[in-house]
């Protein structure tokens, strides 16, 4: 189980719950969680933000999530979306699955005309996908060198990114 087939497909209704589950399960030992990222997800899809939802199933389960939604940046620039959060099964942790999610992710914004993608998360990881720290976009009470952008355009855009107010969730809808 080294290298299990991952299957990525957008979610349906009958993943709400384990999406629940899975989520829950990846962030409950993470020291830089609140345990609040089940209910981020639950108040984007409420607010219908969830510009994608993917899962990853493993042998017919749903082992992993991703989640994308639009982000307002202050210089007026559009098509820019935060990915996150993104969460696998502790078991099934460090096999690629992560990984896939965030490859299939970043493909289908792209085929849906995004311009670029940012992110709060763990440098060394974020960076073998082609995120960078990028001078003059912030991300406020976030310390630069975990805030990350991708362009697809080319263009970086400056000024404050402003993430969608389901981020803010912090208790069931």
């Amino acid at each position: 189980m080294k290298n299990p087939t991952i299957f990525i497909r957008s979610e349906t209704d009958k993943d709400i719950n384990t999406i629940t589950e899975v989520t829950v399960e990846a962030f409950k030992t993470l020291d830089v969680s609140n345990q609040t990222e089940q209910y981020i997800i639950d108040a984007l899809r409420t607010a219908n933000a969830l510009t994608l939802s993917l899962v990853a199933e493993v042998d017919g389960r749903v082992v992993g999530h991703i989640a994308f939604s639009p982000v307002t940046i202050s210089d007026g620039t559009m098509n820019w979306y935060g990915l996150g959060p993104v969460s696998v099964l502790p078991k099934y942790q460090k096999r690629g699955i992560g990984k896939a999610l965030i490859e299939e992710g970043l493909s289908r914004l792209k085929d849906l005309g995004a311009n670029g993608c940012c992110l709060v998360g763990h440098p060394e990881y974020y960076k073998k996908f082609g995120f960078e720290n990028v001078s003059g976009l912030v991300l406020e009470g976030v310390p630069p060198e975990v805030f990350f952008a991708l362009s697809f355009d080319g263009h970086y855009p400056q000024g404050n990114v402003t993430f969608h107010e389901g981020f803010k969730a912090n208790g069931p809808q």
